[in-house]
């Protein structure tokens, strides 16, 4: 699957994150800052909003309210540098003929694309762009489980999903979350992504949450799991104080996924 950042240009890239980081962003500031007339940005930021990554207010933009989910393709380019951040941080932890589980979501499929030199790999997966890009990489094996897709997403979730983590140990078991909850609550949009979640948490001998720093207060409302459950947390930035004071030394290893210059 080709990643709709590569779709974007590079003034459209740098204006979807700044308003991603800011909260907002003024037309006529960003008109300023790149030189360009404000009919070029509003074509800019229309581009944006029609797919879903931003929405209009007066005088500028702003993201998309954080109490929904975007479709996967906005997901994809949310917060897309840090992702790619958190990819580099985990694949050294990946070995050579190592079996992972990993979960539904952009950032844990960013990751997923991060192996591609890895050999003789063993992914189970329930999302097919994650299958669909593995199957093309040489010794690879792929297996992933049956039941109904979730359109857009291209997610496999439901009973046969949880039956299918259920049935194997993994190595390393890969998963993001809805949001984080200020006591440590990871939280996801239904009931089924958190039992897909759960299960490759149970099945799993290491287990990594790989998250950006947005998820901590995001609002999502299913409950499932505690960030002290996990063996390993990869995210762009320092935890959030509150965070921090639950995840004891020795319980879970956080990485800090950050540029060497930050």
């Amino acid at each position: 699957m080709t990643d709709i950042s590569a779709k974007l240009s590079t003034r459209q890239f740098q204006i979807l994150e700044r308003v991603q980081a800011e909260g907002y962003g003024a037309i006529d500031a960003f008109a300023a800052e790149f030189a360009v007339s404000t009919q070029t940005i509003r074509r800019d930021v229309n581009a944006l909003c029609e797919t879903g990554e931003l929405r209009r207010v007066r005088g500028g933009v702003e993201p998309m309210p954080a109490s929904q989910n975007q479709l996967y393709a906005s997901r994809q380019i949310l917060n897309a540098g840090a992702k790619r951040l958190i990819a580099e941080g985990v694949r050294p932890q990946i070995a050579d003929g190592a079996t992972l589980a990993i979960s539904i979501g952009t950032t844990p499929a960013i990751v997923a694309r991060s192996l591609g030199d890895l050999e003789d790999l063993t992914i189970l997966t329930n999302n097919l762009n994650i299958a669909m890009w593995a199957c093309e990489r040489p010794g690879w094996s792929v297996r992933v489980p049956g039941g109904p897709l979730r359109a857009g997403d291209r997610d496999i979730l439901g009973p046969e999903a949880l039956s299918f983590f259920n049935r194997y140990q993994v190595d390393v078991g890969l998963f993001g979350v809805g949001g984080v909850a200020s006591d440590g609550t990871l939280l996801d949009f239904t009931e089924d992504e958190v039992g897909a979640r759960m299960a490759i948490l149970r099945n799993s001998r290491r287990s990594f949450l790989v998250l950006d720093h947005s998820k901590f207060g995001r609002v999502a409302h299913v409950r499932g799991g505690h960030i002290g459950d996990v063996s390993d947390i990869f995210c762009d930035r320092a935890l959030p104080v509150e965070i921090a004071q639950i995840v004891a030394p020795g319980e879970s290893r956080f990485t800090l996924c950050a540029q060497a210059d930050q």
